[in-house]
C-alpha cells in the first residue's frame, strides 16, 4: 500500500511539474510575441507609408497598362487586357531606347567606378591639402542633377560659348557641336561627372577599413606595389566596388533630369532611355495605357536585376564579416 501511495504521489507531482512546465512555456510564448510586436510597432508607420507612396500608385499603373486611354479624347478609356504588351513587344523604338539605357547604365557605372577607384587611392594617403582636394572632389556629388545637366550644356558644351570649345580653339580645332553630334556620349559624361565622387567615397571607406599590418606584411615579404594591389588591396575592395556598381545602376535606371535638359532625348530618340521614352509616350504622345505598360516592364525587370545583385552583395557582407 505504502509503495502504490508513493507511486501514485510521484505521479502527481509529475503531472503537476508538466502542467507548470507547460503554463510558463505559453506564457513565454506569448512573451516573446508581445516583445516581437513591440519591436515591429516603431517600424509600421514608414510601412504604411512606403505601401501607400509605392504599392498603390503601382497597382493603378498595372490598371491603367490594362486601358487604351488617350488623354485626348476623354471618355476613350477600355479595357484591352494585355494587348498593350503586345504592343510595346512589338515597337522598335522600345528596344532601341532600352539599348540606350543599357549603355548609359553600364557606361556610366563601369566608367565613374574606375576614376572612383584611382581618386580612392590618390586620396589614401597623407599629403598637404588632402582636405582641400577631397571636399573640391565631392563638390559634383552635391551638384542638383538639374543644375549640373545646366552646367554642361550652357557653361562647357556649348558649340559658340563653351568651354571646351574655347580650349580647343587654342590649338587650333575648330567648333564642336558636341551635344548635337554626340547627344547620348555627352550625357554619359556629364552623368560620369556627377557619379565618380559617389563612388570614390565608397572605395575610399574600403580602403580605410582594410588592415594596414597585412599591407606591412607584404612588403616585407618583398611585394611591390602592383603586387600588393592586385594580391592584397583590390579583392578587399571588391565588395564595396560590387555595392557601388548596383547602387549606381539602381539610380541611373531612372536617369531622367539629364536627358531632359541636356538633348531632351534627341535628335529622335538617339539619347532617349526608358524613363525619358515612357514620359514622351504618357505627356507627349497622350496614350496613357502603352506608357503604363512600359513602366510596368522596366519595374519588373529592374526588380528582378536588383534583387538578384543585392542578394550577391548581401552574401559578399555578410562572407567577410563571418571570416573575420
Amino acid at each position: 500500500m505504502t509503495v502504490t501511495a508513493d507511486t501514485r504521489a510521484d505521479a502527481g507531482e509529475q503531472a503537476v511539474a508538466e502542467r507548470i512546465r507547460k503554463i510558463r512555456e505559453a506564457q513565454s510564448v506569448g512573451v516573446s510575441r508581445a516583445e516581437a510586436w513591440r519591436r515591429r510597432g516603431p517600424l509600421l508607420p514608414a510601412l504604411i507609408f512606403m505601401i501607400v507612396v509605392t504599392q498603390i500608385p503601382f497597382l493603378f499603373t498595372l490598371y491603367y497598362s490594362t486601358l487604351s486611354w488617350n488623354l485626348v479624347r476623354p471618355g476613350s478609356r477600355e479595357f484591352v487586357g494585355l494587348q498593350n504588351y503586345l504592343t510595346v513587344a512589338k515597337d522598335s523604338q522600345f528596344w532601341t531606347v532600352a539599348l540606350n539605357t543599357v549603355i548609359l547604365i553600364v557606361g556610366v557605372v563601369l566608367v565613374s567606378a574606375f576614376f572612383g577607384l584611382l581618386l580612392a587611392l590618390l586620396l589614401d594617403r597623407a599629403f598637404l591639402g588632402r582636405g582641400i582636394v577631397r571636399t573640391l572632389l565631392i563638390t559634383p556629388f552635391l551638384v542638383t542633377p538639374v543644375a549640373g545637366a545646366l552646367i554642361w550644356k550652357t557653361t562647357i558644351l556649348d558649340p559658340n560659348n563653351g568651354i571646351l570649345n574655347w580650349l580647343l580653339s587654342l590649338v587650333g580645332i575648330g567648333k564642336v557641336d558636341w551635344i548635337g553630334q554626340f547627344p547620348l556620349t555627352m550625357v554619359m559624361v556629364e552623368l560620369i561627372w556627377q557619379w565618380t565622387p559617389f563612388m570614390m567615397l565608397l572605395i575610399l571607406a574600403g580602403l580605410q577599413s582594410m588592415p594596414r599590418d597585412i599591407l606591412e606584411a607584404g612588403r616585407v615579404d618583398g611585394a611591390g606595389a602592383f603586387q600588393l594591389f592586385r594580391e592584397l588591396t583590390l579583392p578587399h575592395l571588391r565588395r564595396f566596388i560590387e555595392l557601388g556598381v548596383v547602387l549606381g545602376a539602381i539610380y541611373l535606371v531612372n536617369t531622367f533630369d539629364a536627358i531632359y535638359m541636356m538633348t531632351q532625348g534627341g535628335p529622335g530618340i538617339a539619347s532617349a532611355n526608358l524613363p525619358f521614352y515612357i514620359y514622351q509616350r504618357a505627356f507627349l504622345g497622350f496614350d496613357i495605357g502603352q506608357a503604363a505598360a512600359m513602366g510596368v516592364v522596366v519595374v519588373v525587370f529592374t526588380i528582378v536585376i536588383a534583387s538578384f545583385a543585392l542578394r550577391l552583395i548581401f552574401k559578399s557582407f555578410s562572407g567577410k564579416e563571418e571570416a573575420a
